[in-house]
């Protein structure tokens, strides 16, 4: 038998072995289910592309491709009830399989995918972190939050008006640009840091981010915390200034002081009364120990401090999420509804005021740990999430020399599992681009070959993709020893495009590209102007739309 005969042979014993037998929920079931009170986990394991363009509201993106190195972190417990969702091509199945053999037990797919719950009447979403999108823009509306736009802002600049400008975003997105003069102060830093920055009281703040959802919430916590100035949202962020024609400054590390003394102790004062307005509660130590003793119940141990204070400190059994994404973005951390939420930090300030949003957004049990580093022995370093399937021994690794010879001698294949992005701006000349969850699909692409080298830019994606392409293939696999990274450090030569695509004949569809299309077209061009009006009119619909879906729980404050 030809190579392509053998492989195909195997493929299809393999397939037909991983065949699995799941539960189907109809989509009438699975809204049952959502409603009942109980902790449930919605997951949609579909590549990013695909998942942007529709999907359920409540289904997590967790990618097949990358199923093992996140799942850990959004559902930690194994007995949790897992329905997964996809477009009805198997991908559901498929992760289904996985899943069990990863130790999850409630397992079920929702029948026919998003598609059968369009047609039970049902809104299908598009974009990513669509939940916390939309609550901003509930927030916009319940508490007529104030806005500026772009050129009113210009226009109070020029003039020499007293004006502060606090960019909400973290600090690499706001050196990638930012509003000429602007400081940068997360929005989970805003109450925290804003009295150490000594604001005259009748100077105008604004708030800004790239969009519209962090300008939101950054004004609106500094309005419910009484701060006395007034207080508004750019409109549309940087996306806007950008798109009426003004400048952005580029690599700027301007940001708000550290609060001590009395500046410290009225930003906590100020969230406490928030915090009581919203019906926040602090836990200690021996309650947190009794929720973490509930079998049936998870809880998400999250640290919301910069990502510098939990380098220097944390607490090992923490995750780390920095709260100026939480509130827009829990999908990014936590995929099961209904569970316990428990915010970290030593001064109490970011985590009161985080709270005091998820609390409405759906998410009423979140709680904040008083003394969260008390008798507690910290850890040091970048948060470490746990990686499962990963086999031993670990791939065999090569350097990018020894990789340099073998393309050389063309006695390799290599295969790079970084991204589509990644690989169209450089890539290992003559390498192929592949996305796991389709390895079987692109190895009947690629040339017949007796070593195979994996490469990417993550460690755990390229240890495991070289797990499943020796298992396809039985030839030997190895690893590029320090990924790309390794090729670019030793000044090996990159090539640009989609050269050599693994899914050729299907779609590129590992990312999401946000319909802005930052750095991919011209600011000054129609073709911008229209992509930031979409972006700003599909945010606008969101409330509209949740009113139609009526599968959130958004809430304000009863007292």
């Amino acid at each position: 038998m030809k190579y392509r005969e053998v492989l195909m042979v195997i493929l299809s014993a393999l397939a037909a072995s991983a065949a699995g037998s799941f539960p189907r929920v109809s989509a009438v079931a699975l809204k049952a289910l959502e409603t009942d009170g109980k902790e449930i986990a919605i997951l949609d394991p579909r590549e990013e592309g695909a998942y942007g363009r529709n999907h359920l509201l409540h289904a997590v993106n967790v990618p097949l491709s990358k199923l093992e190195l996140n799942i850990d972190l959004l559902v930690p417990r194994r007995s949790t009830r897992i329905v997964l969702a996809d477009g009805g091509e198997g991908t559901a199945e498929r992760a289904a399989v996985r899943l069990k053999e990863l130790g999850y037990t409630s397992l079920a797919v929702l029948e026919g995918g998003y598609p059968a719950w369009k047609q039970a009447g049902y809104e299908i979403f598009s974009g990513m972190s669509v939940p916390g999108k939309a609550f901003g823009e509930w927030i916009a509306l319940r508490y007529d939050t104030p806005e500026i736009t772009a050129e009113e802002l210009h226009r109070k600049i020029a003039a020499g008006e007293d004006i502060v400008i606090l960019d909400s975003r973290p600090a690499n997105e706001y050196a990638d640009m930012n509003i000429p003069g602007s400081i940068n102060v997360p929005g989970s830093e805003l109450v925290y840091r804003f009295t150490a920055l000594g604001v005259k009281p009748e100077t105008l703040v604004v708030v800004n981010c790239a969009g519209r959802t962090r300008s939101i919430i950054g004004a609106q916590s500094l309005i419910n915390a009484g701060v006395k100035n007034k207080t508004v949202a750019l409109n549309g962020g940087t996306m806007a200034w950008l798109n009426s024609g003004f400048e952005l400054e580029h690599g700027s590390n301007r940001r708000a002081p550290e609060p001590s003394g009395q500046h410290l102790q009225q930003a906590l004062e100020a969230a406490r009364k928030v915090a009581d307005r919203y019906g926040v509660k602090t836990i200690d130590a021996q309650t947190l120990a009794k929720f973490k003793a509930e079998k049936d119940r998870t809880v998400y141990l999250i640290d919301l401090r910069t990502p510098e204070e939990y380098r220097a400190g944390h607490r090992p059994d923490s995750s780390y999420g920095w709260g100026v994404q939480l509130v827009q973005g829990m999908d990014k951390y936590a995929a099961t509804r209904r569970s316990r939420i428990v915010l970290v930090d030593n001064y109490l300030v970011r985590a009161l005021m985080t709270a005091s949003w998820l609390v409405q957004a759906d998410w009423p049990e979140t709680y904040v740990l008083a003394d969260p580093f008390q008798g507690v022995e910290l850890a040091t370093g970048d948060y470490k999430p746990t990686i499962l399937g990963l086999g031993k021994p670990a791939p065999r690794a090569v350097d990018a020399a020894k990789v340099a010879e073998m393309l050389k001698m063309n006695s390799a294949t290599v295969v790079d599992v970084a991204g589509s992005s990644s690989y169209s701006k450089g890539h290992i000349p003559g390498a192929w681009f592949v996305s796991r969850a389709r390895l079987r699909e692109s190895i009947m692409k690629m040339p017949p070959s007796a070593n195979f080298v994996v490469t990417g830019n993550e460690a755990a994606l390229a240890a495991l993709t070289a797990q499943d392409l020796a298992k396809l293939t039985g030839k030997s696999v190895s690893v590029l020893d320090g990924g790309n990274a390794a090729w670019r450090k030793a000044n090996l030569p990159l090539k640009s495009g989609m050269e050599k695509a693994g899914t050729a004949g299907t779609a590129v569809d590992d990312i999401f590209v946000q319909p802005f299309l930052w750095g991919q077209l011209d600011p000054a061009s129609p073709e911008f102007r229209k992509a930031a009006d979409d972006y700003i009119t599909w945010e606008l619909q969101l409330p509209e739309q949740l009113d139609r879906a009526k599968e959130t729980d958004f809430k304000m404050p009863v007292k």
